[in-house]
């Protein structure tokens, strides 16, 4: 049976204190909660910057054993270097993030729209070089990489396909890694503030659970994640898929009644 490992994508949100977090939650005390109630998060901000060794060990000694840690890899190898020449690059990105140990999750690999197959050696070549100690999980956003090609190669090294619900790509499972990573995840800006849930995407979630069924018994895990800007509360949507697939999230101390649509 699969192990499922689901929350949101980043766990710093103001907007989240007296909704999700109880009121008067400082910033340092919200890991210790969100990883109470969820046992993964997406750590966004990597794709911007590594964080400071001191706050990567603070990840660590302030999440349970069993929580992961699921980092997005710099726009550096991905956006601007096309992946090209990034080795070294990706090396030191991985070694710094050592301290989680066996906290660190899959690693998001997310191209932009205009990486398209005409560069399909070099993600061969990148795959290729990767550390084999850890999992790699990558996201196409261009429609040229939809093709068996694209499987095949992912397969061969172990990569996860991501599945994104995100407008104009299909509903569908590539089964290329023994785990399987979604994301669901909204237009930028969708929302300005993400204090509760401002639309009802149940039958949305019902019909990705029917569609990754048949698949999470191939697999050992299966990570899934949420941004605000989905329904306009992550926490929320989370909540409610795991409800969805008979998971209950643990509710420490919920102090409101949350707010649906």
């Amino acid at each position: 049976m699969s192990n499922w490992h689901l929350g949101t994508i980043g766990f710093s949100y103001v907007d989240w204190v007296g909704e999700f977090y109880p009121s008067g939650t400082t910033q340092r005390e919200y890991l210790v909660y969100y990883s109470k109630v969820f046992n993964s998060v997406e750590i966004d901000t990597t794709f911007h910057s590594i964080p400071k060794p001191s706050i990567i060990q603070s990840w660590h000694a302030n999440s349970p054993r069993g929580f992961q840690f699921c980092l997005k890899t710099p726009r550096l190898i991905t956006h601007e270097l096309g992946l090209k020449g990034s080795q070294g690059i990706m090396e030191e990105f991985l070694e710094a993030f050592s301290p989680l140990k066996t906290k660190l999750g899959p690693v998001l690999i997310q191209m932009p729209p205009s990486y398209t197959q005409d560069q399909y050696q070099v993600l061969a070549d990148f795959l290729g070089n990767l550390p084999s100690t850890f999992r790699y999980a990558i996201e196409f956003r261009h429609s040229s990489w939809y093709n068996e090609r694209t499987s095949q190669l992912l397969a061969q090294y172990g990569v996860c396909w991501v599945m994104i619900d995100y407008p104009n790509f299909p509903i569908q499972v590539h089964h290329t890694a023994d785990f399987l990573y979604l994301r669901w995840i909204g237009v930028n800006g969708m929302y300005q503030h993400h204090t509760h849930e401002r639309v009802d995407k149940t039958e949305r979630l019902k019909a990705w659970i029917n569609i990754i069924n048949p698949f999470v018994e191939q697999v050992s895990d299966v990570y899934g994640f949420f941004n605000n800007d989905y329904t306009g509360f992550a926490a929320g949507s989370c909540r409610r898929f795991m409800r969805l697939v008979g998971l209950e999230p643990n509710e420490p101390n919920v102090p409101l009644q949350q707010r649906l649509f």
